[in-house]
């Protein structure tokens, strides 16, 4: 029957940070209820993640691959991540991270997880999970409501396409398949590079459409970090367009270290704790826009003049730009000295839940990503958004659709100046006109981001889905390749009908009471029909296999 063995999950995340880091909050919330994970990036890419929890390291295993090397000094040396790169060099670093499906298939030869969770660049990982019967499944770091505008499988790829994404401006309307009122476009100045950079050809080969679409018709499921609470109608339209199982993991927020900001021992953030210790509570902006984010020195500028314009007290966790000869060339001229007293600049890494934890936080001005999201809104700030890449524009739309957020307004070049980013600031902290918001941030907060309880139990969930269709999938493989008879299987009747869990998936379930026969169509799994003799037994259906499997299944013994 099913084996005997430990359940084992194998992460393979993109080689970005807005990406890595997800999957390593996953990591942590399955090694938290019991589940062995093998955590699989590259050496460069191990050594820059935090440590996980100490009771929990016998649970976590780090698989370090060696990022091949290109010709030409394509990548600079030591770069294994986005942050490393420049946005044009990219596309090297998808030809470098295809050429890791070589130990990876090693990997998963020798070890045989039981569930393969992927990103949305390895597509290679089908075959090899096809191959070797291990089940995919794709994670999504970015939210439902952003699925939904790009994976619909019928207009991924293909002459259809050509219809409905036909060019840049079509991504400024709401797709034709988002049948309920939504602002979800992007704007126009976001839409050309984004249609170029997912439609568009690169020098991988294959283009980012096409990585999407193959990794969404192999999975088996797809996970995605929210709830239905934040976008339920966002999470039912992507189980009808992909047909396949989607399970809200819960927004999977991240823990606070217990020691808080005692841990700091860099004596400028010491200082700057107390500073913000002086502050009125809520009375100060966060600034902050990551490190994949790369500011041009015109941004920066007019965001610092706007900082000063808006009369708020700020602190500002900035990434040093390439552009800038010292910390001191990354901001106009005389702004520390004006600003002296009322706000503080740190150039490098800032220890951001801390900051977001501290009472005298009150707002946010960030790219509105959506782990910055999660996180900032846990403590209820209001935000101010200022979109720059990917997921960005879409996760802006929908907060400020929802009452949340602010945007900064944008010319039609999408440049912005000073007089908006402090427009904008004042309109979210300081306004009447922004109390509503203020108050919905609040309340977000306690009904949704920060419920650890509400988060807990959608994950708990989503591990109950995982271990039952394991279990499952391997008992009929048992089945149909041992030499017996046809074996009745005991299954829940809960577990056939369950809307949280479900048969591989939510199943279709038909029952005719003269033949006592049943029709069981495994949602998201496979589109044929597996016919068995229903029997009725207290709270179980006992089932008796009839006939052959559909040949793709492919059930082979593991």
């Amino acid at each position: 029957m099913a084996r005997d063995h430990h359940f084992h999950v194998a992460m393979f995340p993109w080689s970005a940070f807005g990406h890595m880091m997800p999957f390593f909050q996953l990591s942590i919330a399955l090694a938290k209820s019991g589940v062995q994970v093998s955590f699989i990036s590259t050496s460069k890419n191990i050594q820059r993640l935090p440590k996980p929890p100490p009771n929990l390291s016998t649970l976590i295993n780090f698989v370090e691959f060696q990022l091949p090397a290109l010709e030409n000094e394509l990548l600079p040396e030591g770069a294994e991540a986005t942050v490393d790169i420049t946005f044009d060099q990219i596309q090297y670093l998808k030809i470098a991270y295809d050429l890791l499906q070589h130990p990876f298939k090693q990997f998963v030869a020798d070890q045989s997880p039981d569930w393969i969770f992927v990103d949305v660049t390895n597509h290679w990982t089908a075959e090899i999970a096809l191959e070797y019967q291990v089940p995919l499944l794709f994670f999504s770091v970015f939210s439902a409501a952003v699925m939904d505008f790009f994976v619909h499988p019928e207009f991924i790829v293909g002459e259809a396409t050509k219809r409905v994404r036909s060019s840049p401006e079509s991504l400024t309307f709401v797709p034709e398949w988002v049948d309920f009122p939504s602002s979800l476009a992007y704007p126009g100045f976001d839409a050309n590079g984004l249609f170029h950079g997912f439609y568009g050809s690169n020098a991988s080969g294959i283009t980012d459409a096409e990585r999407f679409h193959k990794i969404i018709r192999a999975c088996k499921a797809v996970a995605v970090r929210s709830c239905p609470e934040y976008e339920s109608q966002y999470l039912n339209l992507l189980e009808k367009i992909t047909t396949k199982p989607v399970i809200p993991v819960g927004l999977l927020p991240p823990d606070q270290n217990q020691k808080g900001r005692d841990q700091i021992t860099d004596e400028l953030w010491i200082n700057t704790f107390q500073w913000l210790d002086e502050q009125k509570p809520r009375s100060v902006v966060f600034v902050g826009f990551g490190s994949e984010c790369k500011l041009i020195r015109d941004q920066i500028y007019e965001m610092a003049y706007g900082l000063e314009l808006s009369g708020l007290t700020f602190l500002w966790a900035l990434r040093k730009p390439d552009w800038a000869d010292d910390d001191v060339d990354a901001l106009p001229s005389g702004f520390g000295q004006r600003t002296h007293g009322r706000g503080v600049v740190s150039i490098g890494w800032a220890p951001q839940l801390e900051i977001l934890g501290h009472p005298s936080i009150g707002g946010s001005l960030f790219h509105s990503g959506w782990g910055s999201v999660i996180e900032t809104l846990q403590f209820g700030h209001c935000l101010v958004v200022l979109p720059l890449i990917i997921d960005q524009p879409l996760n802006a739309r929908i907060l400020v659709e929802k009452g949340l957020a602010v945007e900064v307004e944008r010319r039609e070049d999408g440049s912005f100046t000073r007089d908006d980013i402090a427009k904008a600031l004042r309109l979210a902290m300081v306004s009447e006109e922004g109390e509503k918001l203020r108050v919905r941030a609040r309340e977000a907060a306690h009904v949704i981001f920060k419920d650890r309880k509400l988060h807990e139990n959608y994950f708990d969930r989503f591990v109950d889905f995982l271990k039952l269709n394991y279990s499952l999938l391997d008992l009929l493989r048992w089945t149909h390749h041992s030499n017996r008879p046809p074996e009745m299987l005991l299954v829940s009747l809960d577990y056939l009908t369950s809307g949280d869990v479900g048969l591989l998936g939510k199943p279709a379930l038909e029952i005719d009471q003269s033949r006592q026969i049943f029709s069981l169509q495994f949602a998201g799994f496979s589109p044929e029909i597996v016919e068995a003799s229903a029997i009725l037994k207290g709270l179980e259906f006992a089932l008796v296999i009839l006939g052959s499997f559909p040949a793709q299944w492919n059930l082979m013994p593991r």
